[in-house]
């Protein structure tokens, strides 16, 4: 029998206790959370990687956070490690609380950065694989742990990664939450997201040169972001009508030997689609009497 590859099921951006156009949505949530779950028991991952924006604020409901709770109880009954970094909408003290204790449960939370980067070895056939959890940086949270001047995002994650000394012989993979471009080349954006003017938040992919998978949150589009293996996995369901055209979807990867990385999308079902439709008042009132579904 040949070597098993290791797969990874990648997700972000869940936004728990978001409301869309004050609609909420925690029925759907828990809908497409229980996907998750049903994805997980089919495909049997060797880990989760959650990218950041667990929560929509910084300050969650209880309905969120018990949402939360019963989807990670959930997950950890796999008995495969779980990976969460904070995003840009979490409290990274909140989202952290606790995460000392869940490591003996295979649960790992990088909440708030405290000056190194968070690493955890996995084993298969092949080796190590190194996953590195990166939570949301600025450059005024990293500036107090390192002596040179750091004024920009790019900086920032450069300067902490190169800090971590990675081995590029073994298979490395980053969890990250952060606003990435490539070359000149901008990312496809949506509504729903946190824009900084004139993208002073831009981390260049290139950053990511010493990782053979970049499994990042932050944007709401699937897509890739220079080469196939730095992507987003972009939210499991529409979170404005900038994304009513998307395709929610999960990524599925699989690790071989160094070099070999191979992904699949696993599309999700929504519990109600979100739509744009244009027309006369009258004409959307009739449209949506007919079509009540």
């Amino acid at each position: 029998k040949g070597a098993d590859a290791m797969k990874l099921l990648h997700i972000a951006d869940l936004h728990i206790g978001k409301r869309v156009n004050e609609f909420r949505m925690i029925e759907d949530q828990k809908w497409i959370l229980n996907q998750i779950l049903d994805i997980t028991d089919k495909e049997k991952p060797d880990g989760i990687l959650i990218a950041g924006d667990v929560y929509d604020k910084s300050q969650p409901s209880a309905e969120a956070v018990e949402l939360l709770d019963d989807f990670l109880t959930k997950l950890t009954v796999y008995k495969k490690p779980v990976f969460i970094v904070s995003g840009n909408h979490d409290s990274p003290e909140r989202l952290g609380f606790g995460s000392r204790i869940m490591q003996k449960h295979g649960l790992y939370i990088a909440g708030v950065f405290d000056g190194t980067l968070q690493k955890i070895t996995l084993e298969d056939d092949y080796g190590p694989v190194n996953i590195c959890l990166l939570p949301f940086l600025k450059p005024a949270m990293v500036k107090p742990f390192f002596e040179q001047p750091i004024e920009t995002y790019d900086g920032a994650v450069r300067t902490v990664l190169s800090d971590a000394e990675i081995d590029r012989q073994q298979r490395n993979i980053l969890v990250a939450h952060q606003f990435v471009s490539y070359a000149a080349q901008e990312p496809e954006r949506s509504d729903s997201e946190t824009l900084s003017i004139g993208g002073l938040d831009n981390v260049d992919a290139s950053a990511f040169d010493a990782f053979d998978y970049v499994a990042l949150g932050h944007l709401h589009g699937p897509q890739r972001i220079g080469r196939e293996t730095v992507r987003y996995a972009g939210s499991p369901l529409k979170y404005s009508f900038s994304e009513a055209h998307h395709h929610k979807s999960a990524v599925l990867v699989e690790l071989q030997e160094k070099g070999s990385v191979k992904f699949n999308l696993l599309p999700f079902l929504p519990l109600h689609n979100l739509r744009e439709i244009r027309g006369p008042m009258k004409e959307l009132i009739r449209a949506g009497r007919e079509d009540s579904s």
